[in-house]
């Protein structure tokens, strides 16, 4: 038996030219929702909250398509989104804390 027929081969096929472009006209829809959401004044309270999730969702698409997440190792998207989870936490954790504190002067 050679080493060929001992190891399977793994080959995953990568987006094709359409698959990028539709990835593209997503994107672009999410951020033409985001600037639609800035100019609307009944989201005001909300704004915060909701680009921060829009932009996440971007990031995470353009992590698993555009970087090729999604085609490797599940070892390499932990290694790389379990770090954004804290780093993100911790960032909020932040805002809020500081967003309420009393300014002393």
């Amino acid at each position: 038996m050679s080493d060929h027929e001992s190891h399977e081969v793994h080959v995953h096929a990568h987006p094709t030219a359409k698959k990028y472009l539709g990835i593209a006209i997503i994107l672009t829809i999410i951020t033409v929702i985001e600037v639609a959401i800035f100019y609307m004044p009944t989201m005001r309270p909300f704004l915060p909250p909701v680009l921060l999730t829009l932009s996440a969702l971007k990031f995470a698409i353009v992590a698993m398509f555009y970087m090729h997440l999604k085609f490797d190792h599940r070892l390499y998207s932990w290694v790389f989104v379990v770090p954004m989870c804290f780093a993100a936490a911790i960032i909020l954790a932040l805002l809020a804390l500081f967003s309420h504190a009393p300014i002393v002067r």
